[in-house]
């Protein structure tokens, strides 16, 4: 169940992401609490969803460059400058706090910047992980990082929301920047990690950008993961909308807010245990993959329409059980067809739709939520993401046949030579153009 961990760079990471997670995932629902306390109750879900404006900017801009980084720079040196900016972030966020700031301006401005720094540091973390860990342990490795991710989205609101509530958010910006320095430690005491051969190494330029974008959109089973994932966090993106229903739907309050922030981390945290154990006996992946997409839409479908607290919990915790188990599949998926040289690259494509999906449905959400009430803007959402999961079903057969023991074959060698600007493998012997 935990055979990932006996390699030790890896065990190193992990246990470094377990506190550094925590914190980060306190910090983002400070911001939001933050946010809701600066401005009038009126304008609080278009100031809600407008923190998933600020933050996907700098991701989308920055995401080419960054995933060029990732394969032309060594990945954990690169990892060290990202977690030094993120903490220099959250320490000047804990002094505007503890300042006692009135204009919600510079909590922005903070975001984007936390935004940026996190934009440069997952392809360089997602592409170092297969270097730690050997290629049959790899879907494990994935499998206990999402568990490790998803405790510390327990963790982390849990606990942000005990200390705003006795302390303020001040505290949880400031237990956010400590937490930093758990990875910088471990990144230190990596030993002989693996890297990109100098012959496989990208150059800083943009024909290595464009290679990477080439890649993903030549393999439609790569492709029809991120656009699921895009599309299910778009619409069904009730993260930002919490405060709202903490406050003035089921009147719970700062500690109440903390755990509904917490809920969807929970079921992920028991669904991540589960697929740890399961995850090489799931046969059909890609089916099991669109049915965790529409079960993730169902249940934030009824997570709009609760009025009770522990309804709205389950719903919530139903809904990350989902996210996490299309999660695991979808990240196997990528990382076992994409070659090393290519997976920072790829991964900067992913980061896209991965966390512009969220932001730009925070933001929609908080539109709808002004116009129509968070509510609706919620359940929505959820039945958006069921129709978006049967359209990617009926558009790309080759997501519903994938199964176990790999691709379709020929797919990745298509895609590498078209990344490469020139012709697959069969088309090279034909003579003919990519297609």
């Amino acid at each position: 169940m935990f055979v990932a961990l006996r390699s030790r760079n890896f065990r190193l990471l992990w246990l470094g992401q377990l506190i550094s997670f925590s914190g980060s995932m306190m910090q983002q629902a400070a911001i939001l609490w933050h946010v809701s306390l600066l401005v009038p109750p009126g304008r609080r879900g278009l100031a809600l969803g407008l923190v998933g404006l600020v933050r996907v900017v700098p991701i989308v801009g920055f995401s080419l460059l960054s995933g060029v980084a990732a394969d032309a720079l060594d990945r954990r040196r690169l990892m060290m400058g990202t977690q030094l900016a993120a903490a220099a972030v959250a320490v000047s966020l804990a002094a505007l706090a503890f300042g006692g700031l009135q204009a919600v301006w510079p909590v922005y401005v903070l975001a984007a910047i936390g935004a940026a720094a996190s934009a440069f540091d997952t392809p360089a973390r997602q592409a170092l992980i297969p270097n730690l860990v050997p290629r049959e342990h790899l879907a494990n490795a994935l499998s206990l990082n999402q568990i490790v991710f998803q405790s510390a989205s327990v963790l982390g609101p849990t606990l942000g929301g005990v200390l705003i509530a006795t302390s303020g958010v001040g505290a949880a910006y400031l237990f956010n920047a400590v937490s930093f320095l758990f990875v910088l430690a471990a990144l230190v005491m990596m030993r002989n990690v693996p890297a990109v051969s100098t012959e496989e190494r990208a150059s800083a330029s943009l024909h290595a950008a464009r290679e990477g974008v080439r890649f993903v959109f030549a393999s439609p089973i790569i492709r029809a993961t991120m656009l699921l994932d895009f599309m299910a966090t778009f619409f069904a993106s009730a993260t930002a909308l919490l405060p709202i229903f903490a406050q003035d739907i089921l009147h719970v309050g700062a500690g109440g807010y903390g755990w509904l922030y917490a809920a969807p981390s929970a079921g992920s945290l028991v669904a991540g245990a589960a697929m740890v154990r399961m995850v090489d006996r799931i046969e059909r992946r890609g089916v099991v993959l669109l049915v965790a997409i529409g079960a993730y839409g169902i249940a934030t479908l009824a997570f709009g329409v609760s009025t009770l607290f522990w309804v709205s919990f389950v719903c919530l915790a139903v809904s990350g059980a989902a996210d996490t188990v299309s999660t695991v599949l979808r990240s196997i998926i990528r990382q076992l067809m994409t070659p090393n040289r290519l997976r920072g690259r790829m991964t900067s494509v992913n980061m896209i739709f991965v966390m512009g999906g969220p932001q730009l449905g925070e933001l929609e959400a908080g539109v709808v939520a002004n116009w129509m009430g968070a509510p609706f803007a919620v359940a929505t959402g959820g039945i958006g993401t069921v129709a978006a999961a049967a359209v990617v079903a009926a558009a790309v057969p080759a997501l519903r046949r994938y199964r176990r023991h790999g691709e379709p074959v020929g797919q990745p060698e298509k895609a590498i030579a078209i990344a490469e600007g020139g012709a697959a493998p069969a088309e090279r012997e034909l003579g003919e153009a990519p297609g």
